[in-house]
């Protein structure tokens, strides 16, 4: 397994009571830029995005600015980019549908250095052949980017397709891995 998070699914209850909970936030350096990492009030991440991402985030201004949550999710990616980490172990709250929190589970499941095809995530999760389209709409919506690893879904063919962050980083992120060469 790729990466190890405890994912709290938000019911619609839990969901109203996030949704006026105080969302924190801070920016980390890395390779692909600045990240923009935000937390629950519980320490829980609950997005990674980067500059200029499709359906990415941005500070609002109710958001508050907090290194704290965040020392764990720092020293796991600063450790990621170094080649010292192959596996995050992060807590984690995602809020999707149920369907979406299934695909997200299934690409934790991708291990480093590896790649699955879109179709592949559909089969895992038991889904038709004809979901595969609303598996990579599920994949696209990914709010951990790098920690949940949508960078190693690739197309059927073997080609690079779709990348939330952008194809250059999908490119840079497969490379440093190992799956892609220089």
């Amino acid at each position: 397994m790729s990466t190890t998070t405890t994912t709290t699914a938000l019911t619609a209850e839990t969901a109203e009571a996030a949704a006026t909970a105080t969302t924190y936030w801070t920016r980390a350096d890395s390779p692909l830029g600045p990240l923009l990492l935000t937390a629950a009030p519980t320490g829980e991440l609950t997005s990674l995005s980067v500059p200029g991402q499709r359906g990415g985030r941005t500070v609002r201004d109710d958001w508050r600015r907090d290194p704290g949550p965040f020392r764990a999710a720092e020293q796991q990616l600063a450790a990621y980019f170094a080649g010292e980490l192959q596996e995050f172990n992060l807590a984690v709250r995602t809020a999707g549908t149920p369907f979406r929190e299934r695909v997200w589970a299934a690409l934790d499941d991708v291990p480093y250095g590896a790649t699955v095809s879109y179709g592949e995530i559909a089969a895992r999760i038991g889904a038709p052949r004809a979901a595969v389209r609303a598996v990579g709409g599920a994949i696209g919506a990914n709010p951990l980017l790098i920690v949940r690893p949508c960078h190693r879904v690739i197309g059927a063919d073997g080609s690079l397709t779709g990348y939330a962050g952008g194809l250059e980083r999908k490119v840079r992120l497969l490379t440093h891995e190992g799956v892609l060469r220089p």
